[in-house]
């Protein structure tokens, strides 16, 4: 099975905020042009429905932060995964500098919308990662049993403070909740060292390779480095969309060692490349397998509340 955990969607790039500030640069440093890169921020329901067909299930990802006025609603993921239950999997963008709202929200995407995890992104929510409202997310979120997804947010607006990024940071909060399933983006980008030593001394602590394929020399040394430090059975599959697809990811991973062709330079056994592609990322977070929708006898689907007792 096929699991990618990292992708997003959005109905409009201004949902983003001043994140959608950098996304159009972004996507020219990747050698896109102008019309390409307009095309890369449609996160549409139908091109992400398009893109995911390589894969068997999909994390779909909200965002929320008040510092940079950027709002994915967690209604719009539920919406999405109501429509294929049985390939999705919704986070909700929680914002902990918004609190009590913010375990509010927590509580109704686990209980009325049934997201299964959350989506934080300190850095662009201009907060400590171990900052006091952040922990009371962190206890709700061991308490739901809901992975929590942390995005480094270097790559958003020149307003996000890359200093709440830093793995070692996170080191804290694995240590305070240490049944608490934590997932690393981007292995860390750019303290990928950092994010190592955090898969290596904590069970629960995960990274997923998102953002990273496109730079195969970048890619290249990270792999390498996590096969060295014996943490890349930690690395989990993650695509990026929209930035990319899972089939060019996939593409990518598997061809890294070209790299090193020719050369007395290391490369990565293709059995823990494959590893990556197919971990049991559903087992090792403790989310159980999406299930097909309910129906009626006559085939109709039940809502949220129907045939509760």
């Amino acid at each position: 099975m096929i699991v990618d955990c990292h992708t997003r969607i959005w109905s409009s790039p201004a949902q983003l905020g001043r994140e959608a500030d950098l996304v159009v640069p972004r996507m020219s440093a990747l050698g896109l042009s102008a019309p390409r890169s307009a095309a890369r921020l449609n996160a549409s329901i139908e091109r992400h429905r398009a893109a995911s067909q390589p894969v068997d299930i999909s994390f779909v990802l909200g965002f929320k932060s008040r510092y940079l006025d950027a709002d994915v609603p967690n209604a719009l993921i539920a919406e999405y995964v109501r429509q294929d239950p049985e390939r999705l999997i919704g986070f909700a963008g929680i914002d902990p500098s918004d609190l009590p709202r913010a375990l509010d929200e927590m509580r109704g995407a686990r209980e009325r919308l049934g997201l299964r995890g959350i989506t934080l992104a300190p850095a662009a929510q201009d907060l400590h990662p171990a900052d006091t409202r952040a922990m009371q997310v962190y206890a709700l979120a061991a308490e739901l049993r809901m992975p929590v997804l942390i995005h480094s947010g270097t790559r958003f607006a020149a307003s996000v403070k890359m200093e709440y990024a830093r793995g070692h940071l996170f080191d804290e909060v694995a240590r305070e909740f240490p049944s608490l399933k934590l997932i690393v983006a981007h292995l860390g980008y750019p303290w990928i060292d950092e994010c190592l030593v955090l898969l290596a001394k904590h069970p629960n602590v995960f990274a997923d390779i998102s953002g990273l394929m496109p730079r195969p020399w970048q890619s290249y040394n990270a792999l390498v480095a996590a096969f060295e430090y014996g943490v890349i059975d930690k690395l989990l599959f993650g695509s990026d969309f929209p930035f990319t697809s899972a089939t060019k990811c996939i593409e990518s991973l598997y061809s890294i060692n070209r790299l090193a062709l020719g050369t007395g330079l290391p490369t990565v056994p293709r059995h823990l490349l494959q590893g990556i592609v197919e971990r049991d990322a559903l087992g090792l977070l403790g989310l159980p397998a999406p299930c097909p929708p309910k129906r009626t006898r006559s085939g109709r689907l039940l809502d949220d509340h129907e045939g509760e007792n």
